[in-house]
């Protein structure tokens, strides 16, 4: 693929962004769409301990998606180098190795969990009367999962091979079906937790069926190939994708520390309150990586090619909007809190209606500056500055918003404070890690610009 052929390296910056950040949010948001949905139908139809057992798995969910990411965005980082670099024969290497091992690690995770069920069960402290509703759930989930993660992997991949179209489609037709679903699984047959994890694994199957039509694309430059020998090449792209999976680890090890906090001071209804909050906080990270997904294929590609000054432009576009989607729903969350958290919960629920937007009001500085951490991070990840992206991931996503909430829980929890302050409170720890988190990306940033620096991944093609 040449440069005058290849938009990301010779197109407009603006038109090309948006020719690549568009259809990603549109999917994105789709995608989003369908998790409030899914809150939405859950909250109201099963109802809040339902909503609080979703929550409570999770912690365990997020070491998938985890490793699926890191595959996903180091993979797709390191395809996209190669093919700015006019090597298709190293970037179809890497694409064939992720989905082989995502596809063994799925299915692998999946018989675990079902041999360990009920010591995952005791590590995730779900309280026995939550015990039913959850193994309801994850026991068709596990399975779905396969797909599901397998499709996520072959996303990024189409997307970095140009096809962003495609892709966009194919969370279009996921989401929407996972939607249509509910309303018949959930709405009207009354099936429960087991009608929305079979709502979203036949969804997942649809999904999987559209992206599937890249393989019979004659432009497409990835080809997939059974015999692999230079292992050490996935292994490579993997550390460049590692701070993706600090970010998704060290959320849901924040999200089961969060659990515990929550049910000792506000018991499973405080888990209901805040899985509402975590709605709003997952839609403005997935706004934000549909601008970053953008970031990485554009930069990943101009790294690869020495257009320096043409990667840092990208990179300040999407900071330029995701600062805008931080603001919005900042502002959003301050005037219209309770209107917002009363979506997911039905009219008998009103103590923790009122509880989710005492929460909102608690973590709201968080939106301002989130979504900027996650572009500086990726950023970093696609000049290939693996430890730096890693580093501000390990901070905005573990050490800092871990340190602070057990040091205010503490704090707040000593007799001074604990006439004083809500129960709440501790939550503040939330947005105070990102801003602190800021501090350091932008230091990351002007250390490591890339002027006159070359790929630090290797470059050379592969021997089959």
């Amino acid at each position: 693929m040449t440069s005058e052929k290849n938009p990301a390296l010779s197109g407009a910056v603006l038109p090309t962004f948006f020719y690549y950040a568009i259809p990603s949010m549109v999917g994105l948001i789709a995608l989003t769409t369908t998790s409030l949905v899914d809150g939405v139908f859950v909250g109201n139809y099963v109802g809040a301990d339902a909503l609080a057992s979703v929550t409570l798995l999770v912690p365990l969910l997020t070491v998938l998606y985890a490793l699926a990411l890191m595959f996903s965005i180091g993979g797709s980082v390191a395809a996209g180098t190669h093919i700015g670099a006019k090597d298709p024969g190293s970037a179809s290497s890497v694409f064939s190795q992720t989905l082989i091992v995502t596809v063994a690690t799925t299915s692998l995770f999946a018989l675990a969990s079902l041999v360990f069920e009920p010591w995952l069960f005791r590590l995730l402290n779900v309280p026995a009367e939550l015990v039913p509703m959850v193994r309801e759930y994850f026991g068709i989930l596990r399975w779905g999962l396969i797909i599901q993660l397998t499709t996520m992997v072959l996303y990024y991949f189409v997307r970095a091979d140009g096809h962003p179209i495609l892709a966009t489609v194919s969370l279009l037709v996921g989401s929407l079906g996972n939607i249509a679903l509910d309303l018949f699984f959930v709405c009207q047959w009354g099936w429960g937790l087991a009608g929305a994890a079979w709502s979203t694994a036949v969804a997942q199957v649809a999904q999987a069926g559209v992206l599937c039509a890249y393989f019979f694309s004659r432009k497409r430059t990835l080809h997939f190939v059974w015999r692999q020998t230079r292992w050490s090449h996935f292994f490579k792209a993997c550390y460049n994708g590692v701070s993706e999976f600090i970010n998704e680890i060290s959320a849901g090890f924040i999200i089961w520390l969060l659990n515990f906090l929550l049910i000792a001071r506000l018991g499973v209804d405080g888990v209901a309150a805040f899985s509402v909050v975590s709605y709003y906080i997952y839609l403005s990270l997935m706004l934000t990586y549909g601008l970053a997904d953008a970031v990485h294929l554009l930069v990943s590609q101009n790294f690869g090619a020495g257009n320096h000054q043409r990667s840092r432009q990208f990179l300040f576009t999407a900071l330029i909007g995701s600062g805008g989607i931080g603001l919005i729903l900042s502002v959003s969350l301050l005037l219209f809190r309770d209107h917002l958290t009363g979506w997911f919960l039905s009219g008998e629920d009103t103590a923790i209606v009122a509880e989710a937007g005492r929460l909102a009001y608690a973590v709201w500085p968080l939106f301002l500056v989130n979504g900027v951490n996650v572009i500086l991070s990726c950023y970093l990840t696609a000049i290939h500055k693996p430890t730096p992206s890693a580093i501000v991931a390990t901070l905005r996503g573990l050490v800092l918003p871990a340190c602070f909430l057990l040091g205010l829980a503490h704090l707040f929890g000593q007799a001074p404070f604990r006439d004083n302050v809500s129960q709440w409170s501790f939550l503040w720890a939330l947005p105070l890690a990102e801003w602190i988190t800021l501090a350091v990306a932008i230091v990351f940033y002007h250390r490591f610009r890339p002027d006159g620096l070359e790929p630090a991944f290797p470059l050379q093609p592969v021997e089959d």
